[in-house]
């Protein structure tokens, strides 16, 4: 079984890189893969998971397996006049272990992220912002899945009600901003896109205001 990011010819393909690759650094994007063939192994309505046969770098075949997200992943970092900001405290199934995070989620590919950020900050602080700005992309774990996301900063916020997922349990918590990249650097913040946001927004705080 082909994917629908496979030839169709059967001849083989060089792998697609992202359009935003090294072009930001302006480095030759040369591809050293070579995809021979490729399978979807499994599929849900969130992720699917495609093993390639290749020919890796040294020119030896092998396999390689991906994960490919439906959603993007929007992270959001709120920020009020007092410059307090919010984080949601959830039990990680994954994990096994609670984790707390700036509010998240996953918005489809093909539709505007912008439009996932303010959802998902409504959704799971009851906060609406009337300016909503984006200040970083990333690659989630790019040795293994495609998935991107992108954080914005919330502001003039006003306030509403939750409205949270059936997957959802969570406690809100409303905290000066430096105490949010203090649990950062102590370790009580460990995901990954939370502490990239969070402190990517404190190097550029004189920018934003914050």
């Amino acid at each position: 079984m082909t994917t629908d990011d496979s030839t169709s010819n059967g001849k083989p393909d060089t792998l697609s890189t992202p359009a935003e690759s090294s072009a930001t650094l302006g480095v030759e994007a040369a591809n050293p893969w070579t995809r021979l063939a490729s399978k979807l192994i499994y599929e849900n309505p969130w992720i699917r998971i495609r093993e390639d046969k290749v020919l890796t770098p040294s020119g030896s075949e092998g396999i390689y397996g991906l994960v490919k997200f439906r959603n993007r992943a929007v992270a959001i970092i709120p920020i009020d006049n007092e410059g307090y900001t919010w984080l949601v405290g959830q039990y990680r199934y994954a994990l096994g272990d609670y984790s707390w995070e700036v509010p998240m989620g996953g918005h489809p590919v093909e539709l505007d992220p912008l439009d996932g950020a303010h959802k998902e900050l409504r959704e799971e602080t009851g906060l609406r912002a009337q300016q909503m700005t984006e200040f970083l992309r990333v690659q989630i774990s790019n040795s293994v899945t495609d998935e991107l996301g992108v954080a914005y900063l919330a502001q003039q916020l006003t306030p509403g009600e939750t409205d949270f997922d059936d997957t959802e349990q969570l406690q809100i918590r409303r905290l000066p901003f430096d105490d949010a990249i203090a649990m950062c650097l102590d370790g009580r913040i460990q995901d990954l896109f939370s502490i990239a946001a969070l402190q990517q927004l404190a190097l550029r705080r004189s920018e934003f205001g914050v």
